[in-house]
């Protein structure tokens, strides 16, 4: 079984990462301007798109969070490692793949 301190210490530094990158990207993310004088179409559709890929990775980046947050809890619970789902224990190997996994390889397929 994985420890749960390594594991503990493994999410921590992945949602360090994760606020980091959506701080980072928050610009990107931000309000395309309507000025057609300083931006022309094909410029602003660009932006427009970057736009939308920006705010689909920081969907992404939120929901990790939440899986994450969610893993730390079930450390502290006591529950890590065990499905949610059946409640058996999670192969070793697909904790250390995803520490943030909450559901066997059966329950999850």
């Amino acid at each position: 079984m994985i420890d749960p301190e390594d594991a503990r210490r493994a999410l921590l530094a992945r949602r360090r990462e994760l606020v980091d990158l959506s701080a980072m990207a928050r610009d990107a993310r931000s309000v395309v301007s309507l000025d057609q004088q300083s931006v022309g179409r094909l410029s602003r559709m660009d932006a427009l798109q970057g736009q939308a890929m920006a705010q689909a990775s920081e969907r992404q980046r939120v929901a990790e969070l939440a899986r994450i947050d969610a893993a730390v809890h079930r450390i502290d619970a006591g529950t890590y490692g065990d499905c949610l789902s059946c409640g058996e224990e999670i192969a070793q190997g697909r904790l250390e793949a995803d520490p943030a996994a909450s559901l066997c390889i059966a329950c999850a397929t």
